[in-house]
């Protein structure tokens, strides 16, 4: 004898097959489907019209970031956490990856987010980390991507060029789209240098040897180890770092350049760091000099110019100097906003004698400083190099 389920039990059966199809098809809807349009319809809102599109150059780029595994170390997503945005700038927004396909968020963070990678680091600093991560970051645990070049961080290959311009399209649209950001909490990605901004007020009593260990440990890997601008990583970058050594800086201009970083050479912002390690690292940097020399160049140096070559090194800076230094050598003449690279504001930094002279006379490779050697003569170029040292600290 068999036993049938009585229809209480089929209905039963029925009712939870049914149930279950509902529920399948409501979670669906739910967690699917509506989410779906609510972000389609946000970023209609809220994204521009016509995002600027992918040249074919980072189209090739992006196609190299994925068969090079980028995105198991690296995520392309800025989360609306404090941590998150202090550290990498504003959030992603739903419309920044409307055309990613496929997209490229990634899962892990083994490495920087990149969202907002775009303006961040200058292209030579791109290719020499790509070449050799541990030159210019001694801590990293990124291979190296030698196959894409050609023998030397500054012989890159063309997919090592279209990798880097694809990384520069990471964020790009967003500046594009919004110009500092929609609203108090969106940050710059406190890395990227800019020409001018607020800039904190340093202790100073900084721990000096704090800011030793710092120095190792950010600054060494170009700057070197000590200062004098020979690190690892220095080899690829134009310009070069700068020799820490032949120079005097305020305090005032450590802690710009620490804040704001140097717009159009490889010297990133540190803002995300605090003001005490700023401050450390502040009191490091003034100790740096070289062996036997005493660290300020002004006191290590004790040529002083006549009068004849203050008038001398007056006519001829006017004529040739001020329209990008400033007729009182602030680095704010009127060809100064032009130029990728700021002029140097004498006022706040100084170079020893010797070193004005070299950079009158061959230039600085990288940068707007042409060569004059063979356009002034010798004596003219020794009393240009006297004058441009006097505007520091208020001594004209």
């Amino acid at each position: 004898m068999t036993s049938q389920p009585g229809p209480v039990l089929r209905m039963s059966y029925l009712a939870a097959s049914i149930a279950g199809v509902a529920f399948f098809v409501l979670s669906v809807a739910w967690l699917g489907v509506w989410p779906a349009r609510k972000l389609a319809e946000q970023a209609r809102l809220t994204g521009p019209e016509h995002p600027l599109a992918l040249t074919a150059s980072e189209v090739r780029g992006r196609a190299v970031y994925a068969r090079e595994g980028c995105a198991y170390c690296h995520s392309q997503q800025v989360r609306f956490t404090d941590a998150d945005i202090a550290r990498f700038g504003a959030p992603t927004m739903a419309w920044e990856t409307r055309g990613d396909t496929p997209h490229m968020m990634g899962t892990r963070r083994i490495g920087p987010d990149l969202a907002r990678v775009s303006g961040t680091r200058s292209q030579d600093w791109h290719l020499t980390h790509l070449y050799a991560p541990r030159s210019v970051v001694p801590a990293s645990v990124m291979p190296a991507y030698r196959h894409l070049f050609q023998g030397a961080p500054d012989q890159p290959g063309q997919s090592a060029r279209d990798l880097v311009a694809y990384l520069e399209t990471l964020g790009r649209v967003r500046d594009l789209a919004w110009p500092g950001g929609e609203a108090p909490a969106e940050v710059v990605h406190p890395a990227r240098a800019r020409r001018t901004g607020e800039v904190p007020e340093l202790q100073a009593d900084g721990d000096a040897a704090l800011g030793a260990m710092l120095y190792a440990g950010h600054c060494a890997a170009c700057h070197g180890a000590s200062g004098i601008g020979d690190g690892p990583g220095a080899v690829g970058l134009r310009p070069r770092p700068t020799n820490l050594a032949l120079h005097s800086y305020s305090q005032e201009r450590v802690a710009e350049v620490l804040w704001n970083g140097v717009a159009g050479t490889a010297m990133p912002a540190w803002r995300d760091r605090s003001i005490e390690e700023l401050s450390a690292l502040a009191a490091h940097l003034q100790r740096i000099s070289v062996p036997g020399v005493p660290a300020d160049p002004l006191r290590a140096d004790q040529i002083r110019p006549t009068d004849e070559e203050r008038d001398l090194g007056g006519r001829i800076y006017a004529a040739n100097c001020a329209q990008c230094h400033g007729a009182e050598g602030a680095g704010d003449g009127s060809a100064a906003i032009d130029l990728p690279v700021a002029p140097t504001n004498f006022t706040r930094q100084t170079p020893m004698f010797d070193e004005a002279l070299r950079a009158l006379r061959n230039g600085i490779d990288g940068t707007p400083m042409a060569p004059w050697g063979s356009r002034l003569s010798g004596d003219e170029l020794t009393a240009v190099a006297h004058y441009v040292r006097e505007f520091y600290g208020g001594r004209r």
